[in-house]
């Protein structure tokens, strides 16, 4: 028979956490941790990384709005800046052509009373001599290219010429209009006429 004085006194933990969310200071056994709900330390420190991470983000694409802008604004006046030149320019440029179509006038004033038609020419050939002046002075190049080889990127054939000789096939042989090249580039083709031997077809 068992003696009951003798038996083993049993304690009951109830670990459930709605069980361990109720305990108290008062009803937590001594010695042992008052359990409380919240986050696992890793899951805070992934948060708090994450956040840091979200305002470093927002930061950038706020600077990057403002360097955008700043830039859209530096083209907008660069832009603004050019066209006044470029306005500046024409106008420097029509002026000066303005000039020659005075002295135009002049010469054929002088020409209506002139006696001598040579007058007349002298006047209209130095005021020639100025527009070609002008049109040099803005980086025009008058090209008169009478004997050079046909060059479709500078010339425009008009007609061709037959020629019996091979070693004239593809030379130009008269200029209706004269090129003008303004720099390296083409402004206008020379319209031209190409002699043509007769083994070789038309330009």
């Amino acid at each position: 028979m068992t003696d009951e004085s003798h038996e083993i006194p049993v304690k009951v933990v109830d670990r459930r956490w709605w069980a361990q969310k109720e305990r108290t200071p008062d009803t937590t056994p001594a010695g042992e941790e008052l359990w409380r709900p919240g986050k696992p330390t890793y899951v805070e420190e992934l948060e708090r990384q994450l956040a840091d991470k979200d305002r470093l983000l927002q930061e950038t694409l706020a600077k990057y709005r403002d360097s955008a802008r700043e830039f859209d604004e530096a083209r907008a006046r660069l832009r603004r800046d050019v066209g006044r030149e470029v306005e500046r320019g024409r106008r420097t440029f029509v002026v000066e052509l303005l000039e020659v179509l005075d002295n135009l006038d002049r010469a054929l004033e002088a020409g209506r009373s002139a006696a001598d038609p040579a007058t007349l020419a002298e006047g209209v050939q130095l005021v020639r001599q100025q527009f070609l002046a002008k049109l040099a002075g803005a980086g025009v190049t008058r090209v008169d290219p009478l004997g050079d080889l046909f060059d479709p990127a500078r010339h425009e054939a008009i007609t061709s010429v037959p020629t019996a000789e091979a070693t004239q096939d593809g030379v130009i042989c008269g200029v209706l209009a004269p090129a003008y090249l303004i720099g390296d580039d083409v402004l206008r083709p020379a319209r031209v006429a190409v002699f043509r031997s007769a083994s070789t077809s038309e330009p």
